[in-house]
């Protein structure tokens, strides 16, 4: 019996062949791929064959958990698709001295588009201007909507997403401050030690930082208070980082002006808080998925994987 790679996430027909081919062909170590994408399919494969496996494909919210890994005394290798690793047990997976890589700057540009057109949707209340036209309703009866260039954005982690969300801003005119566990070196941006001083700042607030509990809830009833009844939230980090029930009342209350968010506390599920509400605009999780990304991150993980096996530098160890 060949060694398995399990992979516990949703791939295209596509992606799944080009990596079913890549261990076929480009590996120095063949493996099988056992395709295991949601939680009864997951079980049953590591019961079954979790003696054999030796690589893991997941991703953040995914995750793979410390007992999993036990459960596979052979694994050496575990490959996050996108950038993010937070439900990734990984003092316990180093602990066993297993590699560790993740897909970062493989959607980058996909998501801070995505992040950009939630801004634009939220500030130019977008959803609500197309349901009112749609039925019939003129512009004349509806309320004006704030202008976007000119203003102040605040990002929330400025790595690779939150620079290219600011180099994104910058067409439009937009002043970007920004906060950072440090300053960026060479950055043009103004730096603020403290999320609630880049709120106070900001007109704007883009929330890019990394999961986990470092950041949960880092975006709480004060952040929101400091940005104010005439700002605007978007989430394209993890959901975790935000405060739903804080953002709920904000919305609610008026002391938020809008939202957008396109991650959650206790996905797949949408919030109910916010369901009502029509001063938010809710996407499911997509904002690091197109054909172009995703075929990005599979590559990456391919090129990782073959150069694991074969003993050579990784691209992107975590």
């Amino acid at each position: 019996m060949k060694p398995f790679l399990l992979v516990l996430i949703p791939l295209t027909e596509a992606s799944l062949a080009d990596v079913t081919a890549a261990f076929e062909t480009r590996s120095s170590v063949p493996l099988d791929v056992l395709y295991a994408p949601d939680n009864a399919a997951r079980s049953a494969a590591i019961e079954s064959h979790g003696a054999h496996v030796r690589a893991v494909l997941t991703n953040g919210t995914t995750g793979l958990t410390a007992d999993e890994i036990d459960r596979m005394p052979a694994l050496e290798f575990v490959s996050a698709l996108g950038a993010g690793y937070e439900n990734i047990a990984l003092d316990h997976a180093r602990a066993r001295g297993i590699t560790l890589v993740n897909g970062a700057g493989t959607n980058d540009d996909c998501v801070a588009d995505h992040a950009f057109a939630l801004l634009l949707a939220a500030v130019r209340d977008v959803v609500q201007l197309d349901a009112a036209c749609r039925a019939g309703i003129w512009r004349d009866a509806l309320p004006l909507t704030p202008s976007v260039s000119g203003k102040r954005l605040g990002i929330v982690g400025l790595g690779n997403i939150g620079r290219k969300v600011a180099r994104r801003a910058e067409g439009f005119g937009i002043e970007v401050g920004y906060h950072n566990r440090q300053p960026r070196e060479g950055m043009p941006y103004r730096y603020f030690d403290s999320v609630p001083a880049l709120a106070q700042w900001s007109d704007f607030l883009v929330v890019a930082t990394p999961g986990g509990a470092a950041t949960r809830h880092m975006i709480d009833a004060a952040v929101m208070q400091a940005l104010g009844p005439q700002g605007y939230l978007v989430n394209v980090s993890r959901g975790s980082v935000v405060d739903t029930a804080a953002l709920a009342a904000a919305l609610e209350q008026g002391t938020l002006a809008g939202a957008a968010l396109d991650v959650y506390e206790g996905e797949p599920q949408p919030p109910a808080a916010l369901l009502h509400l029509k001063n938010v605009v809710l996407t499911p999780h997509v904002g690091g998925r197109s054909p172009e990304a995703i075929a990005a991150s599979v590559r990456n993980f391919i090129a990782n994987a073959v150069r694991h096996f074969a003993g050579e530098a990784l691209l992107t160890p975590i």
